[in-house]
């Protein structure tokens, strides 16, 4: 039994009649289009009629599209924006270093120019660490013994006096700065040539100098070494006057000083190794009061056996011409008062019955 469709949906022509029709339909627009060129204008106005059919299909292909794009855009910027700050701190640190690097090797060309102006023979150092001692002002440098430094070797920078060296070991030195208490070095003025001795205040950047209230001294006054003392060469720079005060109760003046070297800025100093072999050491403070004690003890006796001398010669019968007073005796020096005293009591034990 055939079944047919029913008359309303009785089709037309047969699909391969169809395809047949519109394949040849196809081929045959295709010629005209490529050798006559008459479709342009046709195509033309069919694409401009389906823009917004087309727009409108996109849509939703160009939202997922964009939403996609927004998460990964935001991630991709995140890593970019990492990266962009570790290089940042890496070449933050580069230039760190290099602005470093370029003035230490400023500081040491002037260095250099110091130690050839110098007429003395120096080594350059460089600072390790400060010393232990918070109540002291002292560095360690790396140069000891084996580089042929020695104590009393004074040290500098570019700019002048630093300090000295108080201890010595065979790699390694210790540097009293100029302004540790106990340091002191001999100076003059520049302007005049006045001298005087400049201490060191315990105090970073201070150091102290006094000298009577008639000396020609003023404000801004350059001050050098002297070069007397035989280790700080003349004519180093060493501080610059910034105050001088005037108290009415003493007849000193308090002039505070700034020194002119780089004390608490530089880590390269030059070493003068001048030769302290020479130098007379100086007596240490209990061996300067026990020296002390004993002039003392022997002037007050020497005065005593004098002073007894004229009370026996008023007892015993007197004797013509003048008669011998204590401004007439020869003073002797303070080695020789002890041995004179101690003839002076003999005799007189000798001549009391």
């Amino acid at each position: 039994m055939q079944y047919s469709p029913p008359p309303l949906f009785k089709q037309g022509a047969s699909a391969r009649a169809k395809v047949v029709f519109f394949t040849i339909l196809a081929i045959f627009l295709l010629i005209v289009d490529s050798r006559l060129k008459t479709l342009v204008f046709a195509r033309q106005v069919l694409a401009t009629v389906l823009y917004p059919v087309q727009a409108v299909a996109v849509m939703p292909r160009d939202a997922v599209l964009r939403v996609a794009e927004f998460f990964t855009s935001t991630s991709t910027l995140e890593k970019e924006n990492a990266a962009l700050k570790r290089q940042q701190i890496l070449n933050a640190e580069a230039l760190q270093q290099n602005g470093q690097l370029g003035a230490e090797n400023a500081h040491l060309r002037k260095m250099l120019d110091a130690r050839e102006r110098l007429p003395v023979k120096s080594i350059l150092s460089e600072i390790i660490y400060d010393a232990r001692d918070p109540f002291t002002r002292k560095i360690i440098v790396d140069r000891g013994i084996q580089h042929g430094v020695a104590l009393s070797q004074p040290v500098i920078d570019d700019l002048g006096v630093v300090g000295q060296v108080t201890r010595v070991f065979p790699m390694t030195a210790e540097v009293t700065l100029l302004t540790d208490k106990n340091q002191a070095i001999p100076v003059q003025i520049a302007r005049n040539g006045l001298r005087s001795v400049v201490y060191g205040r315990g105090q970073p950047g201070q150091l102290d100098m006094r000298m009577t209230t008639n000396a020609d001294i003023q404000k801004g006054d350059v001050l050098v070494t002297s070069g007397i003392d035989g280790v700080y060469p003349a004519g180093l720079a060493v501080a610059k006057v910034a105050q001088v005060e005037n108290k009415a109760a003493t007849p000193f003046e308090s002039i505070i000083c700034i020194p002119s070297a780089g004390i608490e800025k530089n880590r390269q100093l030059l070493i003068l190794l001048v030769s302290t072999n020479k130098l007379s050491r100086p007596d240490t403070e209990e061996i300067r009061v026990k020296k002390e004690k004993i002039n003392r003890k022997v002037t007050r006796d020497a005065a005593r056996e004098v002073a007894a001398e004229p009370q026996d010669a008023t007892a015993q019968k007197p004797v013509d011409g003048p008669r011998s007073t204590a401004a007439e005796i020869p003073k002797l020096p303070l080695k020789d008062s002890k041995d004179a005293a101690k003839d002076a009591g003999k005799e007189t034990r000798k001549e009391t019955p």
